[in-house]
């Protein structure tokens, strides 16, 4: 018999061409697969999932007149998904921890719950799961909705991410469902006016002190240590002013501290239009705090974690990554928070200032997420790691510094090119730093008026110095630590002996 329930009034929406493509396609499998298939989509942050899977709620429930449980795993995103639905006419029924009764169940066709909350009332039987066909996952990655799987053994499951590789390298994604539907990429979504384009800067930093912990990303405590230093803060502060200075910028952090001593360094330079937000403040703070942020043009909002998923505000023109990761889940939600196009925003920018982009790629760029999928250890252990970024590092000088050695027309020194000479001639690679000792003496020298001004000098280039040693260190087999620190205290003793041995001849 069919069951009669009530509906609120239908709403017409607006699908765009390639998300009604993808909805077709998804009920090819629907169609054409077992009524127990577990399914992942994917389409990036910003291609509208929210707006897919809710037409493909409603038009399942027309359909088959069967029910649908959609899950989130935050409270903001149930209250999204809810919205959603009312838009497309689903009426529906969010199960929270307020709800204490679920007695008008059978008045709904389409319910929406976070997954801790749905687990703790089918334990105490009370929601009825019998007439559930469909379950959509929103955030399909995370592994928290892997304890809900038994519940609906028969039930056709779609998952739905932006980066279907689980946040658990332990538990991959491709153990629980059975097939990846990839949609558009970022770029062609770019192109056709549906995303903004990013303009990346990438900032080189040594993250050598850095350590990875057992969620396997780096840990908050080696983050902190690193970025609330007062060179990351310089470096933060600078490359915001050369390249967001009056634009409406988010910041993220690894770290509640480092996130304060950002709004600290910003505040102690006269940038009074920053704030900081944190997962610690009351749900009235965060309201209050995103509306200004909303409504102030300049605005500079500095974060830890809370603004990744189930936030949206399109009019943000720049995007901080002010910390690492090793996760390319969260490099693409971090970036995705500026995508979304807005009145005559049809660009935003990225400042990169973890090696994120090195590490996984532009964010536009082509991904094969289908391979990713299929064998994601293989993804992850050939990831870039960091000791290969930094050695493709090219030392900048400061053009302050730049400017003492104006006199020298050419400041390069390839270490590669002179250390491959060497090995072809024969002779011992030690070759390399007597050479490059000698030109920084000759450049000290010819910028200078006296011994003690060229030895001023030499002091300048110490930046310089230990990005040639790490490069040449890189080619021999005797490179720890220690090693290196020794090669940093010969090569200055030589530079100032060169020097000695120039002023005096």
């Amino acid at each position: 018999m069919k069951l009669e329930v009530p509906s609120k009034a239908p709403k017409s929406k607006e699908l765009y061409d390639y998300q009604k493509d993808n909805i077709d396609k998804v009920f090819d499998k629907i169609e054409n697969k077992a009524s127990n298939y577990n399914l992942v989509f994917q389409l990036p942050t910003g291609g509208g999932k929210t707006v897919i899977f809710s037409e493909i709620a409603r038009r399942f429930i027309r359909e088959k007149e069967k029910k649908v449980l959609i899950l989130t795993h935050r409270i903001e995103l149930s209250s999204q998904t809810s919205k959603m639905l009312d838009e497309f006419g689903v009426a529906n029924k969010v199960i929270t921890s307020d709800v204490k009764s679920l007695d008008d169940q059978d008045e709904y066709m389409c319910f929406v719950a976070m997954v801790e909350t749905l687990k703790n009332r089918l334990n105490d039987d009370l929601l009825d799961m019998n007439d559930i066909s469909m379950v959509i996952i929103d955030e399909a990655h995370y592994n928290s909705f892997r304890k809900l799987f038994k519940y609906f053994q028969e039930c056709f499951i779609l998952g739905v991410t932006a980066t279907p590789l689980s946040s658990n390298i332990k538990l991959p994604m491709n153990e629980i469902y059975d097939e990846l539907l990839v949609g558009e990429p970022i770029s062609t979504l770019i192109e056709r006016g549906f995303l903004a384009k990013a303009t990346t800067y990438t900032y080189d930093v040594a993250l050598g002190g850095l350590k990875v912990g057992i969620n396997g990303d780096y840990t908050v405590k080696s983050s902190d240590d690193l970025y609330t230093s007062n060179i990351m803060q310089d470096k933060l502060l600078s490359a915001y002013v050369e390249k967001s200075l009056g634009k409406k910028t988010l910041i993220f952090n690894n770290g509640i501290n480092t996130s304060w001593h950002v709004y600290d360094t910003f505040k102690a330079a006269g940038y009074n239009n920053v704030r900081h937000l944190d997962n610690t403040f009351s749900k009235q703070e965060r309201i209050e705090i995103l509306k200004w942020f909303k409504e102030t043009p300049d605005a500079i909002l500095t974060s830890v974690s809370i603004l990744t998923t189930g936030f949206d505000e399109p009019s943000v023109e720049t995007i901080i990554l002010n910390r690492a990761t090793k996760s390319i889940t969260l490099y693409y939600q971090m970036i995705g928070r500026g995508s979304r196009v807005f009145k005559n925003k049809k660009e935003f920018n990225v400042i990169d200032l973890g090696n994120n982009a090195a590490r996984f790629g532009l964010w536009s760029a082509p991904i094969n997420w289908k391979r990713i999928f299929k064998s994601p250890d293989y993804y992850l252990d050939n990831l870039i790691n960091d000791e290969e970024i930094e050695r493709q590092f090219v030392y900048d000088m400061p053009k302050e510094i730049r400017e003492k050695f104006a006199k020298t027309e050419d400041i390069t020194f390839k270490v590669k090119e002179e250390y491959d000479k060497a090995i072809k001639r024969g002779i011992k690679s030690k070759i390399v730093l007597d050479k490059s000792v000698e030109q920084h003496a000759q450049m000290c020298y010819e910028n200078a008026e006296d011994v003690f001004d060229a030895r001023d000098l030499a002091i300048l280039l110490d930046d310089d110095i230990k990005d040639r040693i790490k490069k040449y260190s890189h080619y021999m087999i005797k490179s720890t630590k220690n090693y290196i620190m020794w090669l940093e205290e010969d090569y200055k003793r030589k530079l100032n002996t060169a020097i000695n041995m120039k002023f005096k001849e």
